[in-house]
């Protein structure tokens, strides 16, 4: 994978790695060791209809509840390609730690991480092109859209889980606290920039909070910022920004969290 760059040496307007590495090798940034996970969420379509495969062409299946991490031929659609997925970005040297059927049919999601800095956004971009070359072969459409399908179906996300040194080490839960303080300051920066689209999934149903709020909690699904059980009873580990879209361009959401988070001073 290249970054691009005009003749004169300015970085092309898409590539966002550039402003992200500055970021990254900031001392201070540096000497935290940002940690990534990130969770992405797609929905693979039917080639001609663009409609989620494993769904009645012109019609729904069963409303959801039996299709989150499920298996039988009548609720998971699509394994060949998440499980070559999978293969393929184990033997390319992709990071990558999971994959789950997701709550609407159809949808899936892979998780890469733990990443270091700027290569949380580089395994992830290659993640991404590995697996629309797969969908290629297996004749579906690959989509990223965070709301597919209107209507009592879940969106699709990009939920990006973040530590520091700081947060990882004893007392690291005040550190914690502190940095989601710093993103709900900047609550409206960061959802300008985590994706198009967002507003037809952040509605505060479905798993999400809404758009103009900023909520956090512990094992809460419907916030913005989520903190695990055993984040809480260690008093240290990592918490879950649950804004980003699937869409998102992970150099800019990971350079902006480290960014609120390390560098920001309100």
């Amino acid at each position: 994978m290249c970054d691009a760059y005009t003749p004169a040496g300015e970085p092309i307007p898409t590539n966002k790695r550039h402003a992200a590495a500055k970021i990254f090798s900031q001392p201070e940034v540096v000497a935290e060791e940002p940690w990534y996970g990130i969770e992405q969420e797609y929905t693979l379509l039917q080639k001609d209809v663009k409609w989620p495969i494993g769904w009645p062409v012109g019609g729904y299946p069963g409303p959801q509840g039996p299709y989150y991490c499920s298996i039988g031929a009548d609720k998971s659609f699509g394994r060949d390609v998440v499980d070559s997925h999978y293969k393929a970005c184990l033997y390319a040297g992709i990071n990558i730690s999971g994959i789950n059927g997701e709550v609407m049919p159809g949808q899936w999601e892979f998780q890469v991480g733990p990443a270091v800095g700027i290569s949380a956004g580089d395994e992830l971009w290659v993640a991404r092109y590995i697996l629309e070359r797969i969908t290629e072969i297996a004749g579906v459409v690959l989509s990223f859209d965070p709301k597919p399908i209107q209507g009592d179906w879940n969106g699709a996300g990009a939920h990006t889980n973040y530590s520091t040194k700081s947060m990882r080490s004893d007392g690291g839960y005040e550190v914690i606290k502190k940095a989601i303080e710093k993103l709900g300051l900047r609550h409206k920066e960061h959802i300008a920039a985590y994706g198009e689209g967002n507003e037809r999934r952040l509605t505060g149903r479905h798993e999400t909070a809404d758009i103009n709020t900023f909520l956090w909690g512990v094992a809460n699904r419907g916030a913005s910022i989520r903190v695990g059980r055993d984040t809480e009873k260690q008093g240290k580990g990592y918490f879950e920004d649950r804004r980003p879209a699937s869409n998102m361009d992970p150099y800019v959401v990971t350079s902006m969290i480290a960014e609120t988070t390390i560098l920001w001073k309100p």
